[in-house]
């Protein structure tokens, strides 16, 4: 059982409402009729697949940029919108989500391998709640079932709106989002301890190896040089 569904449990022991995507939102896609050139010297920011993909809250520092004429109908992504890849070479990476928890001033346009989801009504959702539970193994495992292909998998949205998620009270959502969030903030620490203690191993691994490895010239062969040069 995930922590998600032990919070669940514990919050809501009388049980939980379900619904389905298509009864939260409405889906929209991504950018249309763009040709490579498009994505030269662009005017508007446009987010990637791999900003999806990495990101379970949409990362806004984006550099990537399409061209968007004035008269262009596209669709605009806003603050609340939960976005998706679309495809993927495996059914394990379709699907995957990352939702706009902040709010931003600038236009931002949708890869054209991915789409979004717009929530009906905003105010019944608590946006981090969303981004873990959409990425649990229990949704996740839904979300798989959708896709489809040989080569490459693709997500059917026909089947897609009909993944089923349980929706709390709000204010039951909001702390299994604190929670989440705090585990999720914990765990990035000891990553980055664990990272900085292996650079550290390794920067000690390479001195002690160049000690070792290094050798003086006598004669016409080579002496290994000392550790310690008292020795």
């Amino acid at each position: 059982m995930s922590e998600l569904t032990k919070l669940l449990t514990s919050y809501c022991p009388n049980g939980v409402e379900y619904k389905k995507i298509g009864e939260i939102g409405v889906l929209f896609g991504g950018l249309t009729g763009k040709s490579k050139e498009d994505f030269k010297n662009g005017n508007a920011k446009f987010i990637t697949y791999r900003n999806i993909y990495s990101n379970p809250s949409l990362d806004l520092n984006i550099q990537d940029k399409v061209k968007i004429l004035d008269d262009e109908k596209q669709h605009i992504v806003r603050y609340g919108d939960i976005l998706f890849t679309g495809s993927s070479e495996t059914p394990d990476e379709c699907g995957m989500s990352s939702v706009v928890t902040v709010q931003t001033n600038e236009d931002l346009y949708l890869n054209s391998f991915c789409f979004g989801l717009r929530l009906h009504n905003l105010e019944e959702y608590n946006l981090h709640f969303l981004k873990h539970l959409l990425r649990s193994n229990d949704v996740r495992g839904q979300i798989k079932q959708t896709a489809s292909g040989v080569t490459r998998y693709n997500i059917s949205k026909k089947r897609f709106v009909n993944i089923s998620i349980p929706v709390p009270p709000i204010e039951v959502q909001t702390k299994i989002a604190e929670i989440l969030d705090r585990f999720a903030e914990y765990a990035a620490e000891l990553q980055a301890e664990l990272q900085a203690e292996l650079q550290a191993r390794q920067e000690q691994y390479e001195y002690y190896r160049n000690k070792l490895l290094t050798f003086n010239e006598i004669g016409g062969g080579y002496s290994r040089r000392n550790m310690d040069e008292n020795e």
